[in-house]
């Protein structure tokens, strides 16, 4: 094993150190299964009415290559499209790109755009509108996802139906980096000068923007020119409800048709619930804690050993979602294609009391830094600190609004936090900017050659047994060292009043409208 103390990545801009938390993407162009969605009723029911949803908090912005927050894409999900899009089974289907072909040399991809297709101004889509998105996306002083296209050198036109992306490597996930969620949508070019894209949103998807109203909704209406099936409700109103149960109440009471915010303790009662729909999956999310590579005595890989031994993942994955978690050990949950079966860290706080001893240890006190944006990790929080209270660590347990908590671990200014990743669908997602040396979300600091070179390897192999065999020996490694500390991995849930059919239930965690109806 090796002992880590890299430097963590300097000089990033403000905008990497936003993206802390991001809605990380899905799987390759392979066709491997990550799950299946649920769609219940999806044929009946009427048409027509205003749906109402409740989501537990409101966009940091309308501008989808900008924001990194995940009630961003809940709401544009349903406005924007990319070129491609997760299917049930997490394979790639065709969205505004019709079709796809490879170049022998692998170094040419060329997309094949549909027609007929309009913006919600109005005007033509076409190549130009996919270049310039691309344009911009790839711009890292602008756009949160820049760094999933350091392979391609160019984005060019070839007819006004037609483009090609250019690459310098290949780069076997490229239709994950280019449609796994609406970080990479296509926008009209007229809106991205100025505050456009910021202040309103113009797509080609089911729903047209109509008003934001900053504390309380957005609101969504159907677009009749829409390209492909549905919509099937005339309007849609995201309300912002921030407490679970108060999302729960409106939606007994009618006030509400829909909500992601469900109360994970009333999970399993729901289940049995005549009154409520529920749709649950297991999810692609992972949570977990990791410590600062540039602080004493955090820089030792046996006190972050130590910590790691510490915890009860089981009681913890409890406290933050009772029963609708799973512990984990490793980025990719058990029934993924990339999912890594290696699990050292026992509940052992012996192990723990010695890794302390050996490394020199006593009297250690934890800045434990948290957000309040994600309540459940404040919870498992309250269980990691008693159990390193166990082994003779102290906790100060630090919460912060996530602006300022993105402030201060951009800075570095924390011992550990908590936080998660969201639909890590693909091993170089799941892996490598957060644990490369020169990965972009590295924050932490950590270094381990090794690593690197394995996560370098995997990232060009076009095979993709070869590349789950790279990814599960850096996971192995990265383990070990304690770059993160894997804790669990929550389901996705969704509830809904019996009159709202075709609610599907994504694998990805999106939460698409274009096929639901309200009716009898």
């Amino acid at each position: 094993m090796n002992r880590t103390d890299g430097a963590r990545p300097r000089g990033r801009s403000r905008r990497w150190r936003l993206a802390a938390l991001i809605s990380v993407v899905a799987l390759a162009a392979t066709g491997c299964s990550g799950g299946e969605s649920v769609d219940v009723d999806g044929d009946s029911g009427g048409s027509g009415g205003t749906l109402v949803v409740a989501i537990s908090s409101e966009p940091d912005s309308l501008d989808v290559h900008v924001s990194t927050a995940s009630p961003t894409f809940l709401v544009l999900e349903n406005v924007y499209d990319t070129l491609v899009e997760p299917a049930a089974d997490l394979s790639f289907q065709p969205a505004l790109a019709t079709d796809w072909q490879i170049s022998e040399d692998l170094l040419t991809w060329t997309f094949h755009l549909r027609k007929d297709v309009t913006w919600h101004n109005g005007r033509a889509f076409g190549a130009d509108d996919v270049v310039a998105s691309f344009q911009r996306i790839m711009d890292s002083d602008v756009a949160a996802n820049a760094w999933r296209f350091e392979s391609v050198t160019e984005v060019r036109k070839v007819d006004d139906l037609t483009v090609e992306f250019a690459l310098n490597r290949p780069t076997p996930n490229l239709l994950a980096n280019v449609g796994g969620f609406k970080g990479m949508a296509i926008v009209p070019p007229e809106l991205i000068e100025g505050d456009g894209l910021a202040t309103g949103a113009v797509g080609t998807g089911p729903f047209t923007f109509v008003s934001y109203t900053p504390g309380d909704k957005i609101v969504l209406a159907a677009n009749p020119e829409y390209w492909g099936e549905g919509p099937f409700v005339d309007r849609v109103e995201f309300r912002f409800i921030a407490e679970p149960t108060t999302a729960l109440t409106n939606l007994r009471t009618g006030d509400v048709h829909l909500t992601n915010n469900v109360p994970p303790q009333q999970i399993d009662a729901l289940s049995d619930d005549s009154d409520v729909e529920l749709g649950r999956l297991a999810s692609n999310d992972y949570w977990y804690f990791t410590c600062n590579f540039d602080r004493e005595p955090f820089n030792n890989t046996d006190v972050r050993r130590a910590l790691s031994f510490a915890v009860d993942r089981e009681q913890i994955a409890q406290a933050a979602y009772f029963d609708a978690a799973t512990p984990v050990q490793s980025a990719m949950g058990p029934g993924s294609f990339w999912a890594t079966d290696y699990a050292p860290f026992s509940h052992d706080p012996q192990q723990s009391r010695d890794l302390l001893a050996k490394a020199g240890v006593s009297g250690l006190t934890v800045d434990l830094m948290l957000t309040n944006e994600f309540p459940h990790t404040i919870q498992a929080a309250e269980v990691i600190a008693s159990q390193w209270k166990d082994v003779g660590v102290g906790v100060n347990i630090r919460t912060l609004d996530f602006a300022s908590w993105l402030d201060e671990q951009g800075k570095g200014n924390y011992d550990c936090y908590v936080l998660g990743w969201l639909n890590n669908l693909d091993g170089e997602y799941a892996y490598h900017a957060q644990h490369h040396s020169g990965g972009a979300y590295n924050f932490q600091g950590y270094a381990n050659a090794e690593v690197d070179r394995l996560l370098d390897e995997a990232r060009v192999q076009t095979d993709d047994t070869t590349r789950r065999d790279r990814y599960a020996a850096a996971a192995r490694l990265l383990i070990d060292d304690v770059s993160y500390a894997y804790l669990y991995t929550p389901d996705t849930v969704l509830a809904w009043l019996p009159t709202v059919k075709g609610v599907e239930v994504h694998p990805d965690g999106k939460t698409r409208l274009r096929g639901v109806r309200i009716g009898g």
